[in-house]
């Protein structure tokens, strides 16, 4: 393997200054890492142009836009069906994230509700596709790491 396919110490602490906060100034990390904002940038760089760092985004709160219920859900199908559920789901706007999993289940969502009676006819909604054969919700109660 070539050298220049590791990541160092220098990139894991830029890594995890980006992930604690993506708007970070560049001369912020520079100070930290102890190398300069041209270096930082130069690194970043690499690592967005080699797909560890595969985007930004914001963390939203959903309770301030009116989900007062968010559940991560594991849904079990049938095995031919998996990616047509999953195609089904994508379209859905309450499914914030879609996971396929090994373990307890083959796909986990995170779905936001405004409500629990919302959310319960979302998990109905769910269990009617085709070749769904188990939703099993576990709503969140609190969020104490991101």
């Amino acid at each position: 393997m070539r050298k220049d396919r590791f990541i160092d110490e220098k990139d894991m602490e830029i890594l995890k200054m980006l992930k604690k906060d993506a708007r970070i100034p560049l001369t912020e990390i520079s100070r930290i890492v102890g190398i300069s904002d041209v270096a930082v940038k130069k690194r970043i760089s690499k690592l967005e142009k080699r797909g560890v760092i595969r985007g930004y985004t914001a963390l939203i709160d959903p309770s301030l836009l009116g989900y007062n219920s968010v559940s991560l859900t594991g849904i079990d199908t049938m095995p031919e069906s998996i990616f047509k559920v999953i195609d089904i789901l994508k379209k859905k706007d309450y499914i914030n994230t879609i996971y396929v999993t090994t373990g307890d289940h083959m796909i986990i969502v995170e779905i936001w509700a405004k409500d629990n009676q919302e959310m319960s006819d979302i998990l109905k909604e769910i269990e009617s596709i085709e070749g769904v054969k188990r939703v099993c919700p576990a709503i969140v109660l609190d969020v104490v790491r991101k």
